[in-house]
């Protein structure tokens, strides 16, 4: 198995960046959480996965936002694990056209849009990767771990009948 460590290290920052904003801090909040000193700058590295943490850093900073460092690896384990491929989600294009969220109303544009282009009789299916996810679940307005969740939620359309 190859792991794609830029995918890693993004979603490792964006786990550390949702428990930051679930507690209502502000990076300086977290900062004066903890135990050494460093940067605003180099805590929003982390955050956006530009730049590796050691592992000290990072317990330190699971320590800080009350988190265990063990389940916020797990998360980041699944998040990039996940799917039929590594850091891949298989979407079903018809059955996200059918999805009745109001707030995945862009998720469900896009999955219009590329049916236009889909042709034949296969399943009109696409593997997004966790950067396109990201991207996704920012338009929609929705946690990325949130939008993975309903993904696999949504079952494949039925078969369209023969004509």
């Amino acid at each position: 198995m190859r792991i794609d460590a830029a995918v890693y290290q993004r979603v490792l920052g964006d786990e550390i960046r949702r428990l930051r904003k679930q507690r209502g801090w502000t990076r300086k909040e977290l900062n004066r959480r903890l135990q050494t000193e460093i940067s605003l700058q180099t805590l929003a590295t982390y955050e956006l996965g530009t730049r590796q943490c050691s592992v000290v850093r990072l317990v330190e900073i699971c320590f800080a936002l009350d988190e265990h460092p063990h389940e916020l690896m797990a998360r980041v384990h699944d998040r990039v694990f996940s799917g039929t491929s590594v850091g891949r989600i298989r979407v079903d294009l018809r059955s996200v056209v059918h999805e009745r969220g109001s707030d995945l109303l862009p998720l469900r544009r896009w999955a219009a849009e590329r049916l236009t282009e889909h042709t034949g009789p296969t399943p009109a299916e696409v593997h997004l990767d966790i950067s396109a996810i990201e991207r996704m679940a920012e338009l929609c307005g929705v946690e990325v771990r949130d939008l993975i969740a309903r993904l696999r939620a949504i079952r494949p359309a039925p078969p369209a009948p023969a004509t």
